[in-house]
């Protein structure tokens, strides 16, 4: 009797034979396992993708208003003088 119990095949001796069993036995294993290693796959092959089909990294946001440059103008306007009159 092997180690992993009496009914499953190892792995290095006949790998797709492997693979059909633990899609069978042992789906959530399985399922992770793949979904797993398609994150890896995804970094190398998305990125070029994205640019082939013209896909363009946006402009970041400001995350700050810009300070404008020079004196600040003096304001005139409603309510001027008027404030002591209340």
């Amino acid at each position: 009797m092997s180690a992993t119990g009496p009914g499953s095949p190892r792995f290095w001796a006949g790998p797709l034979r492997y693979i059909k069993w633990a899609a069978r036995e042992r789906p959530a294993y399985f399922w992770s396992v793949v979904i797993g290693g398609a994150g890896p796959v995804m970094l190398i092959t998305v990125p070029p993708y994205r640019r082939w089909r013209g896909y363009e990294i946006p402009a970041t946001v400001p995350m700050t208003y810009p300070i404008p440059t020079g004196p600040r103008k003096k304001l005139t306007g409603y309510n001027d003088d008027t404030e002591d009159s209340i």
